[in-house]
Protein backbone atom coordinates (compact mmCIF):
# COMPACT_ATOMS: atom_id res chain seq x y z
CA UNK A 1 0.00 0.00 0.00
CA UNK A 2 1.32 3.42 -0.91
CA UNK A 3 1.59 5.79 2.05
CA UNK A 4 0.24 9.32 1.84
CA UNK A 5 2.74 12.15 1.86
CA UNK A 6 2.64 14.61 4.78
CA UNK A 7 1.25 17.27 2.42
CA UNK A 8 -1.62 15.03 1.28
CA UNK A 9 -2.30 13.95 4.87
CA UNK A 10 -2.54 17.60 5.88
CA UNK A 11 -4.94 18.22 3.00
CA UNK A 12 -7.11 15.29 4.12
CA UNK A 13 -7.10 16.65 7.67
CA UNK A 14 -8.52 19.87 6.29
CA UNK A 15 -11.08 18.15 4.07
CA UNK A 16 -12.31 15.80 6.80
CA UNK A 17 -12.67 18.65 9.25
CA UNK A 18 -14.97 20.41 6.78
CA UNK A 19 -17.14 17.29 6.69
CA UNK A 20 -17.97 17.38 10.41
CA UNK A 21 -20.18 19.40 12.75
CA UNK A 22 -17.08 21.09 14.15
CA UNK A 23 -16.00 22.32 10.73
CA UNK A 24 -13.80 25.39 11.08
CA UNK A 25 -16.18 27.17 8.72
CA UNK A 26 -19.26 26.42 10.85
CA UNK A 27 -17.43 27.05 14.12
CA UNK A 28 -16.24 30.46 12.93
CA UNK A 29 -19.70 31.36 11.67
CA UNK A 30 -21.22 30.40 15.02
CA UNK A 31 -18.62 32.49 16.82
CA UNK A 32 -19.33 35.51 14.64
CA UNK A 33 -23.08 35.06 15.02
CA UNK A 34 -22.90 34.77 18.81
CA UNK A 35 -20.82 37.92 18.95
CA UNK A 36 -23.29 39.75 16.69
CA UNK A 37 -26.27 38.59 18.79
CA UNK A 38 -24.55 39.83 21.95
CA UNK A 39 -23.85 43.17 20.25
CA UNK A 40 -27.45 43.47 19.09
CA UNK A 41 -28.77 42.77 22.61
CA UNK A 42 -26.38 45.25 24.21
CA UNK A 43 -26.92 48.05 21.69
CA UNK A 44 -30.70 47.64 21.75
CA UNK A 45 -30.65 48.29 25.50
CA UNK A 46 -28.15 51.15 25.11
CA UNK A 47 -30.37 52.75 22.47
CA UNK A 48 -33.37 52.74 24.82
CA UNK A 49 -31.31 54.26 27.62
CA UNK A 50 -29.87 56.98 25.36
CA UNK A 51 -33.27 57.88 23.93
CA UNK A 52 -34.65 58.23 27.47
CA UNK A 53 -31.64 60.34 28.49
CA UNK A 54 -32.01 62.64 25.48
CA UNK A 55 -35.72 63.11 26.25
CA UNK A 56 -34.88 64.00 29.87
CA UNK A 57 -32.16 66.44 28.79
CA UNK A 58 -34.48 68.13 26.28
CA UNK A 59 -37.12 68.56 28.99
CA UNK A 60 -34.48 69.91 31.38
CA UNK A 61 -33.31 72.38 28.71
CA UNK A 62 -36.85 73.66 28.13
CA UNK A 63 -37.59 73.89 31.86
CA UNK A 64 -34.39 75.82 32.57
CA UNK A 65 -35.16 78.29 29.81
CA UNK A 66 -38.83 78.84 30.63
CA UNK A 67 -38.52 78.78 34.41
CA UNK A 68 -35.33 80.83 34.36
CA UNK A 69 -36.99 83.51 32.23
CA UNK A 70 -40.07 83.65 34.45
CA UNK A 71 -38.00 83.75 37.65
CA UNK A 72 -35.74 86.50 36.32
CA UNK A 73 -38.75 88.57 35.30
CA UNK A 74 -40.41 88.03 38.65
CA UNK A 75 -37.33 88.97 40.68
CA UNK A 76 -36.63 92.00 38.50
CA UNK A 77 -40.08 93.41 39.35
CA UNK A 78 -39.49 93.13 43.10
CA UNK A 79 -38.17 96.11 45.06
CA UNK A 80 -36.69 94.89 48.32
CA UNK A 81 -37.50 98.17 50.00
CA UNK A 82 -41.17 97.36 49.64
CA UNK A 83 -40.68 94.44 52.04
CA UNK A 84 -37.71 95.73 54.05
CA UNK A 85 -39.53 95.90 57.41
CA UNK A 86 -40.59 92.25 57.31
CA UNK A 87 -37.31 90.98 55.86
CA UNK A 88 -35.17 92.89 58.35
CA UNK A 89 -37.36 92.10 61.35
CA UNK A 90 -37.29 88.38 60.55
CA UNK A 91 -33.63 88.54 59.57
CA UNK A 92 -34.33 87.11 56.13
CA UNK A 93 -31.59 87.63 53.56
CA UNK A 94 -33.47 88.29 50.36
CA UNK A 95 -31.94 90.48 47.71
CA UNK A 96 -33.77 90.21 44.37
CA UNK A 97 -31.04 92.10 42.52
CA UNK A 98 -28.32 89.71 43.73
CA UNK A 99 -30.44 86.73 42.70
CA UNK A 100 -31.00 88.20 39.24
CA UNK A 101 -27.26 88.74 38.82
CA UNK A 102 -26.58 85.17 39.91
CA UNK A 103 -29.19 83.86 37.48
CA UNK A 104 -27.75 85.90 34.63
CA UNK A 105 -24.27 84.54 35.39
CA UNK A 106 -24.96 80.89 36.20
CA UNK A 107 -28.05 79.97 34.18
CA UNK A 108 -26.52 80.38 30.69
CA UNK A 109 -23.56 78.18 31.68
CA UNK A 110 -25.90 75.55 33.08
CA UNK A 111 -28.00 75.61 29.90
CA UNK A 112 -24.82 75.32 27.80
CA UNK A 113 -23.79 72.31 29.86
CA UNK A 114 -27.16 70.62 29.26
CA UNK A 115 -26.88 71.39 25.53
CA UNK A 116 -23.42 69.83 25.44
CA UNK A 117 -24.65 66.72 27.25
CA UNK A 118 -27.54 66.44 24.80
CA UNK A 119 -25.26 66.68 21.77
CA UNK A 120 -22.96 64.09 23.27
CA UNK A 121 -25.86 61.69 23.91
CA UNK A 122 -27.19 62.24 20.37
CA UNK A 123 -23.75 61.56 18.91
CA UNK A 124 -23.44 58.40 20.97
CA UNK A 125 -26.95 57.32 19.90
CA UNK A 126 -25.94 57.55 16.24
CA UNK A 127 -22.93 55.33 16.89
CA UNK A 128 -24.93 52.82 18.90
CA UNK A 129 -27.57 52.62 16.15
CA UNK A 130 -24.86 52.08 13.54
CA UNK A 131 -23.33 49.31 15.64
CA UNK A 132 -26.76 47.73 16.20
CA UNK A 133 -27.70 47.87 12.51
CA UNK A 134 -24.35 46.35 11.57
CA UNK A 135 -24.94 43.50 14.04
CA UNK A 136 -28.43 42.86 12.62
CA UNK A 137 -27.06 42.83 9.07
CA UNK A 138 -24.28 40.45 10.16
CA UNK A 139 -26.81 38.04 11.70
CA UNK A 140 -28.88 38.03 8.50
CA UNK A 141 -25.80 37.59 6.31
CA UNK A 142 -24.46 34.74 8.45
CA UNK A 143 -27.80 32.96 8.27
CA UNK A 144 -27.55 32.96 4.47
CA UNK A 145 -23.87 31.97 4.53
CA UNK A 146 -24.53 29.13 6.98
CA UNK A 147 -27.21 27.68 4.71
CA UNK A 148 -24.75 27.80 1.81
CA UNK A 149 -21.97 26.26 3.96
CA UNK A 150 -24.22 23.38 5.02
CA UNK A 151 -25.19 22.76 1.40
CA UNK A 152 -21.51 22.75 0.40
CA UNK A 153 -20.69 20.41 3.28
CA UNK A 154 -23.44 18.02 2.22
CA UNK A 155 -22.07 18.00 -1.33
CA UNK A 156 -18.51 17.41 -0.06
CA UNK A 157 -19.67 14.43 2.00
CA UNK A 158 -21.51 13.10 -1.04
CA UNK A 159 -18.32 13.32 -3.12
CA UNK A 160 -16.33 11.43 -0.48
CA UNK A 161 -18.98 8.70 -0.19
CA UNK A 162 -18.94 8.26 -3.95
CA UNK A 163 -15.15 8.06 -4.05
CA UNK A 164 -14.91 5.64 -1.11
CA UNK A 165 -17.67 3.43 -2.49
CA UNK A 166 -15.92 3.18 -5.85
CA UNK A 167 -18.75 4.90 -7.71
CA UNK A 168 -16.78 7.62 -9.41
CA UNK A 169 -19.37 9.84 -11.04
CA UNK A 170 -17.94 13.26 -10.27
CA UNK A 171 -15.97 15.50 -12.58
CA UNK A 172 -12.81 17.36 -11.81
CA UNK A 173 -14.50 20.71 -12.47
CA UNK A 174 -17.29 19.99 -9.98
CA UNK A 175 -14.78 19.16 -7.23
CA UNK A 176 -12.61 22.18 -7.99
CA UNK A 177 -15.65 24.45 -8.08
CA UNK A 178 -16.89 23.16 -4.71
CA UNK A 179 -13.55 23.49 -2.95
CA UNK A 180 -13.22 27.01 -4.28
CA UNK A 181 -16.19 27.86 -2.03
CA UNK A 182 -14.07 26.75 0.95
CA UNK A 183 -11.18 29.03 -0.09
CA UNK A 184 -8.80 26.19 -0.99
CA UNK A 185 -5.76 27.19 -3.01
CA UNK A 186 -5.53 26.19 -6.66
CA UNK A 187 -2.92 23.55 -5.81
CA UNK A 188 -5.09 22.15 -2.99
CA UNK A 189 -8.13 21.99 -5.27
CA UNK A 190 -6.15 20.15 -7.92
CA UNK A 191 -4.72 17.62 -5.44
CA UNK A 192 -8.10 17.05 -3.76
CA UNK A 193 -9.72 16.37 -7.15
CA UNK A 194 -7.05 13.76 -7.88
CA UNK A 195 -7.59 12.09 -4.48
CA UNK A 196 -11.36 11.83 -4.97
CA UNK A 197 -11.31 10.84 -8.62
CA UNK A 198 -8.51 8.28 -8.23
CA UNK A 199 -8.66 7.10 -4.60
CA UNK A 200 -5.78 4.91 -3.46
CA UNK A 201 -5.58 2.33 -0.65
CA UNK A 202 -4.03 4.82 1.75
CA UNK A 203 -7.14 7.02 1.49
CA UNK A 204 -9.34 4.09 2.52
CA UNK A 205 -7.05 3.41 5.49
CA UNK A 206 -7.22 7.07 6.48
CA UNK A 207 -11.02 7.05 6.29
CA UNK A 208 -11.25 3.82 8.30
CA UNK A 209 -9.04 5.24 11.04
CA UNK A 210 -11.23 8.37 11.24
CA UNK A 211 -14.44 6.35 11.40
CA UNK A 212 -13.08 4.11 14.15
CA UNK A 213 -12.44 7.10 16.32
CA UNK A 214 -15.80 8.65 15.39
CA UNK A 215 -17.56 5.56 16.71
CA UNK A 216 -16.08 6.30 20.12
CA UNK A 217 -18.08 9.54 20.16
CA UNK A 218 -15.19 11.84 19.34
CA UNK A 219 -15.49 14.75 16.95
CA UNK A 220 -13.32 15.27 13.89
CA UNK A 221 -11.30 17.77 15.90
CA UNK A 222 -10.73 15.21 18.66
CA UNK A 223 -9.70 12.64 16.08
CA UNK A 224 -7.02 14.87 14.60
CA UNK A 225 -5.74 15.90 18.02
CA UNK A 226 -5.26 12.28 19.04
CA UNK A 227 -3.78 11.40 15.68
CA UNK A 228 -0.87 13.76 16.33
CA UNK A 229 0.52 11.16 18.73
CA UNK A 230 -0.28 8.13 16.56
CA UNK A 231 2.40 5.76 15.31
CA UNK A 232 4.13 6.65 12.03
CA UNK A 233 2.50 5.49 8.86
CA UNK A 234 3.01 1.82 7.93
CA UNK A 235 1.35 -0.54 5.53
CA UNK A 236 -1.77 -0.41 7.71
CA UNK A 237 -1.73 3.11 9.19
CA UNK A 238 -1.76 6.70 8.00
CA UNK A 239 0.63 9.28 9.34
CA UNK A 240 -1.08 12.45 10.60
CA UNK A 241 1.12 15.49 10.26
CA UNK A 242 1.91 17.78 13.15
CA UNK A 243 -0.18 20.60 11.81
CA UNK A 244 -3.74 20.42 13.19
CA UNK A 245 -6.65 21.33 10.97
CA UNK A 246 -8.23 23.57 13.55
CA UNK A 247 -5.94 26.31 14.76
CA UNK A 248 -6.85 28.06 17.96
CA UNK A 249 -7.06 31.71 17.19
CA UNK A 250 -5.20 33.72 19.81
CA UNK A 251 -5.23 37.42 19.27
CA UNK A 252 -2.18 39.07 20.81
CA UNK A 253 -2.78 41.96 23.15
CA UNK A 254 -2.30 45.10 21.12
CA UNK A 255 -2.26 48.84 21.75
CA UNK A 256 -5.94 49.18 20.90
CA UNK A 257 -6.91 46.61 23.53
CA UNK A 258 -4.76 48.34 26.16
CA UNK A 259 -6.23 51.75 25.26
CA UNK A 260 -9.86 50.59 25.40
CA UNK A 261 -9.20 48.83 28.70
CA UNK A 262 -7.57 51.97 30.10
CA UNK A 263 -10.53 54.12 29.06
CA UNK A 264 -13.08 51.68 30.51
CA UNK A 265 -11.24 51.47 33.82
CA UNK A 266 -11.57 55.24 34.10
CA UNK A 267 -15.24 55.41 33.22
CA UNK A 268 -14.71 56.61 29.64
CA UNK A 269 -16.70 55.00 26.82
CA UNK A 270 -14.46 54.52 23.78
CA UNK A 271 -17.57 54.82 21.59
CA UNK A 272 -17.50 58.55 22.41
CA UNK A 273 -14.56 58.80 20.00
CA UNK A 274 -14.47 58.42 16.24
CA UNK A 275 -12.30 55.82 14.56
CA UNK A 276 -9.92 58.58 13.48
CA UNK A 277 -9.64 59.83 17.08
CA UNK A 278 -8.94 56.32 18.37
CA UNK A 279 -6.29 55.88 15.67
CA UNK A 280 -4.66 59.10 16.87
CA UNK A 281 -4.48 57.78 20.44
CA UNK A 282 -3.20 54.38 19.27
CA UNK A 283 -0.54 55.82 16.95
CA UNK A 284 0.73 58.20 19.66
CA UNK A 285 -0.02 55.96 22.64
CA UNK A 286 1.59 57.01 25.93
CA UNK A 287 -0.13 55.16 28.75
CA UNK A 288 1.50 57.18 31.54
CA UNK A 289 0.60 60.56 30.00
CA UNK A 290 -2.97 59.57 29.14
CA UNK A 291 -3.59 58.18 32.62
CA UNK A 292 -2.05 61.24 34.27
CA UNK A 293 -4.26 63.64 32.28
CA UNK A 294 -7.39 61.57 32.91
CA UNK A 295 -6.75 61.42 36.65
CA UNK A 296 -6.12 65.16 36.83
CA UNK A 297 -9.31 66.26 35.07
CA UNK A 298 -11.26 63.91 37.33
CA UNK A 299 -9.62 65.19 40.51
CA UNK A 300 -9.95 68.84 39.48
CA UNK A 301 -13.69 68.38 38.70
CA UNK A 302 -13.18 69.48 35.10
CA UNK A 303 -14.41 66.05 34.06
CA UNK A 304 -13.32 63.50 31.49
CA UNK A 305 -16.01 64.62 29.04
CA UNK A 306 -13.65 67.45 28.10
CA UNK A 307 -11.87 64.88 25.92
CA UNK A 308 -14.96 64.29 23.75
CA UNK A 309 -14.22 65.91 20.36
CA UNK A 310 -10.91 67.08 21.87
CA UNK A 311 -9.03 63.79 22.13
CA UNK A 312 -5.66 65.48 21.53
CA UNK A 313 -5.81 66.84 25.06
CA UNK A 314 -5.23 63.32 26.41
CA UNK A 315 -1.72 63.48 24.97
CA UNK A 316 -1.03 67.12 25.89
CA UNK A 317 2.11 67.25 28.05
CA UNK A 318 1.12 70.71 29.35
CA UNK A 319 -2.55 69.95 30.07
CA UNK A 320 -2.19 69.81 33.86
CA UNK A 321 -0.18 73.04 33.99
CA UNK A 322 -2.58 74.93 31.70
CA UNK A 323 -5.67 73.90 33.65
CA UNK A 324 -3.95 74.83 36.93
CA UNK A 325 -3.11 78.25 35.51
CA UNK A 326 -6.78 78.87 34.72
CA UNK A 327 -8.05 77.50 38.03
CA UNK A 328 -5.54 79.60 39.95
CA UNK A 329 -6.92 82.68 38.19
CA UNK A 330 -10.28 81.91 39.78
CA UNK A 331 -11.88 80.19 36.81
CA UNK A 332 -14.39 77.48 37.72
CA UNK A 333 -13.87 73.89 36.49
CA UNK A 334 -17.05 74.21 34.42
CA UNK A 335 -15.52 77.24 32.66
CA UNK A 336 -12.60 75.07 31.57
CA UNK A 337 -14.91 72.18 30.66
CA UNK A 338 -17.01 74.39 28.38
CA UNK A 339 -13.98 76.02 26.71
CA UNK A 340 -11.49 73.26 25.81
CA UNK A 341 -10.45 75.22 22.72
CA UNK A 342 -8.36 77.50 24.95
CA UNK A 343 -6.32 74.49 26.07
CA UNK A 344 -5.81 73.41 22.46
CA UNK A 345 -5.09 76.91 21.18
CA UNK A 346 -2.27 77.84 23.55
CA UNK A 347 0.86 76.23 24.91
CA UNK A 348 1.57 76.73 28.59
CA UNK A 349 3.92 79.68 27.92
CA UNK A 350 1.59 81.29 25.38
CA UNK A 351 -1.31 81.07 27.83
CA UNK A 352 0.77 82.85 30.46
CA UNK A 353 1.57 85.58 27.92
CA UNK A 354 -2.11 86.06 27.06
CA UNK A 355 -2.94 86.45 30.75
CA UNK A 356 -0.14 88.97 31.24
CA UNK A 357 -1.36 91.01 28.25
CA UNK A 358 -4.85 91.15 29.74
CA UNK A 359 -3.44 92.41 33.03
CA UNK A 360 -1.25 94.99 31.27
CA UNK A 361 -4.36 96.31 29.53
CA UNK A 362 -6.13 96.83 32.85
CA UNK A 363 -8.36 93.77 32.66
CA UNK A 364 -8.88 91.10 35.28
CA UNK A 365 -8.29 87.71 33.52
CA UNK A 366 -10.71 86.10 35.95
CA UNK A 367 -13.60 88.19 34.63
CA UNK A 368 -12.67 87.86 30.95
CA UNK A 369 -14.63 84.93 29.42
CA UNK A 370 -12.35 82.14 28.27
CA UNK A 371 -13.91 82.23 24.83
CA UNK A 372 -12.46 85.72 24.47
CA UNK A 373 -8.90 84.61 25.28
Amino acid sequence: MKALSPEVSALLDKLYNLRGDDSVVLVEMNRQRNRAVETKTRTTEEKKELQARIADLEKLYNDLNSQGERLTTLLSDIDRNDYATVLDRLDIHFNPQELVEKLNKSLPRTIDSVTLDTKKAEKQLVRVEEEMNHAIATIDELSIRRDAALANQEKLNEYFELALSGRISITRDSIVSLLEQFNFTEEERREAAKILMFPEDALFAYDEKVREREQSGKSFSDVFTEAKNAEPITEETIKIVEEESIAVEVEPINTKDILISLLKENGIDYLDFTGQELDYLINNFDERLILNNINFVKESSVGTEIFVNHVELMLDNDLVDKINILLNLGKEPIDVYLNPNVLEKYSKDNLKSVIENLKNNGMDPKNVPLMAY
